[in-house]
């Protein structure tokens, strides 16, 4: 006999299950990051893989070649970042006299204006300089935490991503053997295109974060910033958080050039760079790269980016827009689900939809008001 349940019962069985769900995450989390890191990298060097095959290289040649890449491109990465980063704490020295005379500047100006006495300006500095070096040092904290959680991770990354890949039909079959055979085309269909958006979305947003670095350090070395490749990297990486995400990247450069200068419209510039690229970026770099592979909508993304936070730190960030492109496709494809894939999507990807039914049944009414509909009936 069917036991027929309330939907409220099913509603709370549903909600422990996201709870517990989330605690065993949080729990294992030392097992599951790196697993999570191994299937996005599968699944971005699998096309890779697949082309080295057709061209008679060995699978397991073929993945040890696509490993090595992947490692060179990301050690580069961190190597540049954290030379930067270390050059730049260095001259906090310079900053501290710069910072110094611009206070001494506003104290002159608000005292012959409004008449407002200065404080002492060596423990204002002292305060300021303090600031920033708690600033620094909690940033490179964490690169060097991020660091180091990666290189904990750099030998059980690799090994799981060559068992990915090496063993992915095996794992295609186990996945067959889990449904009944009626519903194994609708399985197929929806692998395919789960790898397909990940892919694509992911090797979209990694060319969209190469165009915004290059576009934001040209704005910085016109305007004569140091760091610029720095400022223009680290705020290009930033472009995972819609909308927001350049903006705070731009936050530090601009203070940066403010304590250079002693200028506020050399900050106001900066912020300035940033908010075109930004402009760019929304309205024309990722439309044109990504384009309606998926899109899904920034608040969607915004509170998937704030829970993979809260779950995992930064990697739960990083990976929280391919695991929710990846639900999507899920919910896309299983029809009970289909309202949440509806919720997720980008408004954009609704409205040209409905347009167009709305044009086609206009049309379709003209056509039959003209009597060409009764004719082909009879």
């Amino acid at each position: 006999m069917e036991i027929k349940l309330p939907k409220y019962f099913k509603v709370v069985v549903l909600l422990l299950g996201v709870i517990l769900l989330i605690w065993l995450l949080q729990l294992f989390k030392s097992i599951f990051v790196p697993l999570a890191f191994s299937m996005l990298f599968s699944l971005l060097l699998l096309p890779l893989n697949r082309d080295l095959e057709k061209a008679r290289v060995p699978r397991p040649l073929a993945i040890i070649i696509s490993i090595i890449l992947v490692v060179t491109v990301l050690g580069l990465l961190i190597w540049f970042l954290s030379s930067q980063l270390l050059s730049l704490t260095s001259e906090l020295d310079t900053i501290s006299s710069n910072i110094s005379d611009l206070v001494m500047r506003v104290q002159g100006f608000l005292y012959e204006k409004f008449g407002i006495q200065p404080r002492n300006r060596t423990d204002l500095v002292r305060n300021m300089i303090t600031s920033l070096q708690d600033i620094a040092t909690t940033f490179l904290g964490s690169t060097i935490s991020l660091t180091t959680g990666f290189l904990a991770a750099f030998t059980v990354v690799p090994i799981y991503v060559f068992c990915l890949l090496y063993y992915r039909d095996h794992l295609e079959q186990f996945l067959f053997k889990l449904v009944s055979k009626d519903k194994r085309g609708g399985l197929i269909h929806t692998i395919i295109d789960i790898q397909r958006v990940v892919q694509s979305y992911i090797s979209g947003l990694m060319v969209v974060i190469v165009v915004v670095s290059l576009l934001n350090s040209a704005g910085l070395l016109l305007l004569g910033v140091k760091y610029a490749l720095f400022f223009g990297v680290f705020a290009s990486i930033l472009t995972i958080i819609p909308y927001i995400g350049i903006m705070i990247g731009s936050l530090l450069p601009a203070l940066i050039a403010l304590a250079t200068t002693g200028h506020l419209i050399d900050a106001v510039l900066v912020v300035g760079v940033f908010a075109f690229v930004q402009f760019l970026e929304g309205n024309f770099i990722t439309p044109f790269i990504v384009g309606s592979k998926v899109s899904i909508n920034p608040f969607a993304a915004i509170v998937a980016l704030l829970v993979g936070g809260e779950i995992w730190g930064a990697a739960g960030m990083i990976m929280a827009l391919p695991v929710i492109a990846t639900l999507k496709v899920i919910f896309d494809a299983y029809p009970p689900l289909e309202p949440l894939g509806f919720l997720l999507a980008d408004i954009d990807d609704v409205k040209p939809k409905k347009r167009r039914g709305r044009i086609k049944g206009f049309f379709t009414e003209m056509y039959n008001g003209l009597g060409h509909g009764k004719k082909k009936e009879e």
